[in-house]
């Protein structure tokens, strides 16, 4: 039979499929049940500090003591230390339950927070930490290497306090993508998921009122992560992970062809249920053996630019091949 495993963030994985940090990630009694369905690991829910942050903001507002007190900052830390204390003992509870690895995720902006958080996700017994960031380039007058520098701080100085691996979670907003990727990579981290997936404004024409778009991701999603995993794959100096409009084992395997160690899955099993991921792991199997293949590690990256006689074909110029040719 083929074997399945892959090495990723320094983690032999039984398979490459992990559930992405979700609602499906939330509690002990789900990640346990995506665990029996065959999930190799799993990325815990998000710690929010915009949720951290609200919470501790609505009490400002309301301004009980009418001027800003030290009274206030102890509602402030009471707040955080709760929420923070809560994610803790979900940590905790995963790794008393679960024996495959359990990744904690925080979702925030700034690095200070970054920082103050993670020492103690690491001391609530995370096997390893994915920083999930994303900082909106709207600010007019922010330069895009300003924003580049931010994510390369995060990065470095989180991998400098914490002993367990860490993976950053990005998007493909960045100017000169390929070269960020590149640098970040070497910034100590041990994995670049690509990529994270951000709320979608909407407009609801009947009540004139934005909305949210789709919660879930979109198959064709997966075409930008195919993009740029086979671009990176063979120059980042770190692992890499395919996340985002993975919907059937098959763009799985595309995924993993293309340089991906480990593919993330939540949408699809929103849609299905945390079975498919058994149906995946032995489609993918029948797919190897067929093409004599015997392990993981002879198809990732295969398929990546690096090694590509044809480097073009990831690029913009198949994009204009494809129209010539329509004519």
């Amino acid at each position: 039979m083929a074997d399945l495993s892959t090495s990723y963030m320094g983690f032999k994985l039984k398979n490459p499929f992990i559930a992405s940090s979700s609602g499906l990630t939330d509690s002990v009694e789900k990640a346990y049940l995506l665990e029996q369905n065959g999930a190799a690991a799993v990325v815990v829910k998000s710690l929010f500090e915009e949720q951290i942050m609200m919470d501790v903001d609505s009490l400002r507002m309301n301004n009980t003591f009418n001027t800003y007190s030290e009274a206030e900052d102890y509602i402030a830390f009471y707040t955080r230390k709760h929420a923070l204390n809560s994610y803790i003992e979900l940590i905790d509870g995963m790794k008393q339950k679960l024996s495959i690895p359990v990744i904690a995720s925080i979702n925030c902006s700034s690095a200070d927070s970054w920082t103050d958080f993670a020492g103690d996700i690491q001391a609530a017994g995370a096997d390893a930490l994915e920083l999930n960031m994303f900082i909106m380039p709207s600010d007019v007058k922010m330069k895009g290497d300003e924003i580049e520098k931010i994510y390369i701080d995060v990065a470095r100085r989180v991998s400098q306090l914490l002993s367990i691996p860490v993976a950053m979670k990005i998007h493909h907003y960045f100017s000169g993508m390929a070269n960020f990727a590149v640098e970040l990579s070497q910034t100590g981290i041990k994995a670049l998921v690509l990529f994270n997936r951000f709320y979608q404004p909407d407009v609801d024409l009947t009540t004139l009122k934005v909305t949210s778009g789709s919660i879930l991701s979109l198959p064709d999603e997966n075409a930008e992560v195919r993009r740029w995993l086979a671009i990176l794959s063979g120059r980042v100096v770190c692992d890499l992970a395919a996340s985002t409009g993975v919907h059937d084992w098959q763009t799985a395997v595309k995924d993993i062809l293309l340089g991906a160690n480990a593919v993330q899955v939540a949408s699809a099993m929103y849609k299905t249920g945390p079975e498919v991921l058994n149906a995946w792991i032995e489609e993918t199997t029948k797919w190897m053996e067929s093409r004599g293949f015997q392990s993981l590690s002879e198809i990732t990256g295969r398929l990546r630019q690096a090694d590509s006689i044809k480097p073009l074909a990831y690029e913009r110029a198949q994009f204009m091949r494809y129209f010539s040719d329509a004519r």
